[in-house]
């Protein structure tokens, strides 16, 4: 075992630990809480170990990346799932519908509409997120907050998207837990049932804010 495999391995007990415990802390099931290990930039013999260990949701950023080692990794390991958590061009469509099981940046129309048509043609449904901009930050990806719910309606309505919850990444130089707490209120007012929010920093924050998935990269893996 080199020495990488074994600070990653005690890196995500020390992961799933501390998830358990703020899932505790807050009144949860800690089943509730689904860790995605982040392993863009990582190679697939940094990610065999994790694997081995038994962690089954993946995130990706890019598809390039994701199409350069995860088909291989997949027919090792059937079950796992794996998530677009980076920004998708319309281009990449086809090939993130074929590649995912998640896309958790649902943030514009042409975007939705590409996934769609994807969807129909592949006969695949993936599990999908609206990414939220709370922070209303003019460089970051995301739709506006007071956009959402038409942009909801959008998806659900004229396109027939199954819309399963709300992403968002906050502002790195704002509190983490007013975002959180906003966006648990917006999918609550909206009806959706699933979060996607907390990295390695604040994951323990967004369980008690009531996230359902975490996206859990450096923390586990090391910095990049």
């Amino acid at each position: 075992m080199t020495d990488l495999t074994a600070s990653s391995l005690a890196a995500l007990a020390d992961v799933q630990s501390r998830l358990s415990a703020a899932a505790r802390e807050a009144g949860r099931d800690p089943a509730s809480v689904h860790l995605i290990a982040v392993s863009k930039t990582f190679e697939a013999a940094d990610i065999t170990p994790v694997l081995d260990a038994g962690q089954r949701l993946f995130g990706e950023n890019r598809v390039q990346e994701a199409k350069a080692k995860w088909p291989d990794l997949r027919i090792r390991y059937p079950d796992t799932e794996l998530h677009l958590i980076g920004p998708l061009q319309s281009n990449k469509a086809r090939e993130a519908v074929e590649l995912f099981d998640a896309i958790h940046t649902v943030d514009r129309p042409k975007i939705a509409r590409a996934i769609a048509d994807e969807q129909q043609r592949q006969g695949k449904r993936l599990k999908l997120f609206i990414e939220v901009n709370t922070g209303e930050e003019p460089q970051k990806a995301g739709i506006a907050p007071k956009e959402t719910a038409a942009f909801l309606a959008h998806c659900r309505d004229e396109l027939g998207l199954e819309i399963a919850g709300l992403m968002c990444i906050p502002p790195v130089d704002e509190e983490a837990a007013v975002h959180f707490a906003f966006l648990a209120k917006l999918a609550r007012d909206l009806g959706l049932p699933e979060l996607s929010m907390g990295m390695s920093g604040d994951f323990e924050t967004a369980t008690e804010f009531g996230a359902t998935y975490v996206r859990v990269g450096s923390a586990i893996f090391g910095a990049r």
